[in-house]
């Protein structure tokens, strides 16, 4: 029995900050019915104001994210789901350590544009042309195949075209950081089927950009006219900005890395605060243009790629993006409620099996239309199964501008997810699955593999040597 006047104790009291007796916590409102709590008021001398609430939440989405990754880590899994589990279990639908999100999920923002800013400075056109037709045009290929299906589903079953269009979108996305350590990892990744892997998820990764500044358009309210005439002003706005930034490129930016790299030739401190700054004022820059922080940030990174200070800057911005990323993708859990995805398990594992099975499908018959073998494109296509980190990022953005809400937006969420977790076990099944395909006659034996398929595997292991 309870005493008057108390309440039995929580949890999630050990990380509030409210007193017990105080219910009358003052918050602010902006236009955008975000709410801020004010845990600090602010005073009337001149001294430092220091938001405790921010520093609190900020330190339990950390210490749960390292948690995570760290037994995902173990397990075998992708520290991706790790964080992803973390932020859902410190969420509003989890143990609720934090309701207020929206100050944790600005600071977390910076995790996008250093993703795509290290995604930018690891582009290679090199790369792209080993395996250029299939990772390219059937990269598009794919990617259009999608959006296509998903529209004319969204259509049938009543949905806003916009939305299937975008859901199409987002599943085409493949995890890059995933597959790669897996082809690394089996030693794989100057194998023909590894080319082909690595160089369509390069072009996807590129392609994130592009769909960064069609989202806009999807999310308008207008009729095709509208949308029309909104994609041709961001596609006029669009070629400006890259116009420009090809100037800089090698104009600007080689001279102004080789003064940074003379002026921190004791420590990488100042070139590395001066990568940052770049990356955040191309972003804002972006971001004013009426485009995005992410293709921003993106572009910024293609323009450092075009130098000999490419690898060097990736070195020194790779600790600062894993950082923030982890802190983005936690924040991203937050938004993931257990207890719908529970209550819909049955839905959530339909959506993964289709996803698996049509992604696999698609991306075959696309790659085996380029002329590669069904055991290639078959390998090709359960690389390439599940959806991608930076389909978060979509998600993310998409749920912005409202064009996905509700059990949609939780349902994709939990299928990235499910998926990318889904991937070790699929990398393990291949083997199995090629050597039975062979017992009944479905895939040649690797004897039989074609003289020129053969040939197109040295040729490109020479390539890219």
């Amino acid at each position: 029995m309870c005493i008057s006047g108390t309440r039995a104790f929580q949890l999630q009291d050990v990380f509030s900050l409210e007193n017990e007796d105080s219910d009358d916590v003052e918050t602010l409102i902006d236009k955008k019915d975000n709410v801020f709590v004010m845990s600090n008021k602010k005073s009337k001398y001149p001294v430092l104001q220091v938001d405790l609430r921010l520093i609190s939440d900020l330190v339990v989405v950390i210490v749960t994210a390292a948690i995570g990754g760290i037994i995902f880590s173990c397990l075998g899994q992708p520290v991706i789901v790790g964080y992803l589990l973390a932020g859902s279990v410190i969420g509003p639908g989890g143990l609720k350590f934090i309701s207020e999100m929206v100050q944790v999920e600005t600071v977390a923002q910076f995790g996008v544009v250093f993703l795509l800013f290290a995604l930018g400075l690891e582009f290679s056109l090199t790369k792209l042309k080993v395996v250029g037709p299939v990772a390219v045009l059937g990269g598009m290929l794919q990617i259009f195949i999608f959006m296509f299906l998903c529209g004319i589903l969204a259509m049938l079953f009543g949905a806003n075209l916009s939305e299937g269009v975008f859901v199409g979108a987002f599943l085409s996305m493949s995890s890059t950081a995933v597959v790669v350590k897996f082809l690394v990892e089996r030693n794989s990744s100057n194998s023909l089927h590894g080319q082909v892997t690595i160089g369509t998820l390069i072009f996807q990764d590129c392609a994130v950009g592009l769909l960064f500044a069609l989202l806009p358009v999807l999310g308008g309210n207008g009729g095709i006219l509208q949308g029309m005439i909104s994609m041709g002003k961001v596609l006029l706005v669009l070629s400006i900005y890259i116009s420009a930034a090809s100037v800089l490129s090698w104009s600007f930016v080689p001279r102004f890395l080789k003064l940074m790299m003379q002026l921190s030739s004791q420590t990488n401190e100042l070139y590395q605060l001066a990568a940052v700054a770049f990356c955040l004022l191309s972003a804002w820059c972006s971001d004013k243009l009426g485009l995005s922080l992410e293709l921003g940030s993106f572009v910024a990174g293609v323009m450092i790629s075009t130098t000999d200070f490419a690898q060097h800057t990736l070195d020194q911005v790779e600790p600062i993006r894993n950082f923030f990323a982890a802190l983005f993708l936690s924040s991203i859990g937050m938004l993931i409620h257990g207890h719908f995805l529970w209550n819909h398990v049955d839905i959530l594992l339909a959506s993964v099996i289709l996803v698996i099975v049509v992604k696999t499908a698609v991306v075959a018959i696309v790659t085996k239309a380029f002329g590669y073998s069904i055991r290639t494109s078959f390998i090709v296509g359960v690389s390439l199964a599940q959806i991608g980190e930076f389909a978060f990022v979509l998600l993310s953005r998409a749920s912005n501008l409202h064009l996905i809400e509700g059990k949609m937006y939780l349902l994709l969420l939990g299928t990235t997810a499910l998926s990318l977790v889904t991937t070790p076990l699929l990398f393990k099944l291949i083997p199995a699955v090629i050597n039975l395909g062979v017992l009944m006659h479905w895939f040649p034996s690797e004897s039989s593999t074609p003289i020129e398929e053969k040939a197109s595997i040295i040729d490109v292991h020479n390539r890219s040597l």
